[in-house]
């Protein structure tokens, strides 16, 4: 029987967890309470965290999404306009730093160098912290990656080593895709590499395979193991697959297109006609999930001193929200039924992840108006995070403990 038909979906649904994450049980740590936030003259009710703030910092960006902070306080940013910005604080003072053709979806620094991921590889640059300023001409490719249609978001990240990781998507639900020298290099999709700088011409490695759209990566602090966001597919409607949190070690193999975890178990989806390069019981299943259609991006660690100890050591997670609708998941129904956007952690015990909570919610109206998608999230030298929306505006918005933190807030 075909994984995606409606017998199948159906026994899938009723095995998905009631919520759609992994490990939820036990008490809620955060208390919530309602704010507003007023963007271009309209006020929003928002529920989040009591004791903490939520400001707008400014909507002069354009479609902003993952950034990074530099040793200087400066917060680079990529986006989906092309344009590369340097927001120095109080962070509410973008400038365009330069504009880039190729969807510059993220930016990492190292000692001297900005990386940017393009849709066909990543990009360096000299770069001093303070620039204001980076000239074209001295942009230059330093590894290439497959390009093509389909999730062309590319992420980079510089890990404890200093070494260079890079996120892609597979193409589509079912492409028959995989990191692999075995697949022509047009086809090395899904997953995480890692750049071996060791060789001339530097080659790509791969790390962990079998992503569809791994958006987000963050290392957690301490263990030097590296997490990840990841969008499922689409055609098996509006409640399957779950979302995943994935932790990532070196050659782990997360299933797709082949294999879905369904919220009990690994399942095979034989919407795609070759056989797995690896057997079910090869399958790392996510740590945690978030309900399907979520599409989660970016994700961050909290480290020590910020946010309040109650979230230190947690992972922030944006949720970007979905374009499909109730029920089959196609786009064609309510806008009000659509997976919201929302900020979540989660929460991480002796080292391991156990459960997820919201964080901020309300970014939908009940007609299905959004007001912001989160994109990215950072944790910025004063302890705030600091997150982007590349969809209903497009801004710069941070999370911060209030200065007079009333009852209940996280001391």
């Amino acid at each position: 029987m075909p994984y995606g038909s409606p017998k199948t979906a159906a026994v899938l649904a009723a095995a998905l967890l009631s919520t759609s994450r992994v490990g939820t049980a036990g008490p809620e740590l955060l208390q919530h309470q309602e704010a507003q936030i007023t963007i271009a003259g309209r006020s929003h009710s928002v529920r989040i965290p009591r004791g903490y703030r939520l400001e707008l910092l400014t909507t002069a960006i354009d479609r902003p999404r993952l950034g990074v902070f530099l040793p200087n306080g400066d917060l680079l940013l990529g986006s989906r306009s092309d344009n590369l910005y340097r927001i120095p604080p109080p962070y509410d003072q973008p400038q365009v730093l330069l504009t880039l053709s190729g969807y510059p979806n993220s930016l990492a620094y190292r000692a001297g160098q900005l990386l940017i991921a393009r849709t066909d590889g990543v990009y360096a640059a000299p770069y001093q912290p303070g620039q204001s300023k980076l000239d074209p001409r001295h942009v230059t490719l330093l590894a290439r990656l497959p390009a093509g249609s389909g999730h062309s978001s590319r992420t980079v990240i510089v890990g404890p080593s200093r070494r260079i990781y890079l996120s892609l998507g597979l193409s589509g639900n079912c492409s028959d895709q995989y990191l692999s020298e075995r697949y022509p290099f047009a086809k090395r999709r899904g997953g995480v590499l890692v750049l071996d700088e060791d060789v001339s011409p530097v080659q790509w490695r791969p790390y962990a395979s079998g992503l569809r759209n791994p958006v987000g990566l963050a290392w957690q602090p301490g263990s030097g193991v590296l997490y990840a966001s990841n969008n499922g597919p689409d055609h098996l409607g509006y409640d399957q697959p779950p979302e995943y949190f994935s932790k990532l070690l070196p050659d782990s193999f997360h299933g797709m297109p082949w294999y879905q975890f369904d919220g009990s178990r690994i399942v095979r989806d034989n919407c795609i006609g070759t056989g797995p390069p690896r057997p079910a019981e090869s399958v790392a299943r996510p740590v945690a999930t978030f309900p399907a259609r979520s599409a989660p991006l970016g994700v961050t660690f909290v480290p020590d001193g910020a946010m309040g100890p109650g979230l230190v050591g947690n992972a922030i997670v944006a949720l970007h929200g979905s374009w499909g609708t109730r029920p089959a998941g196609s786009w064609i129904g309510d806008p009000a039924s659509r997976r919201p956007p929302a900020l979540v952690v989660v929460r991480f015990e002796h080292g391991e992840a156990r459960r997820v909570e919201d964080l901020v919610t309300g970014f939908q109206a009940q007609d299905g108006e959004r007001w912001a998608r989160p994109a990215g999230v950072m944790i910025g030298p004063d302890g705030a995070l600091y997150f982007t929306s590349d969809g209903g505006t497009s801004a710069l918005v941070r999370l911060s403990r209030s200065t007079m933190a009333g009852p209940g807030a996280d001391e």
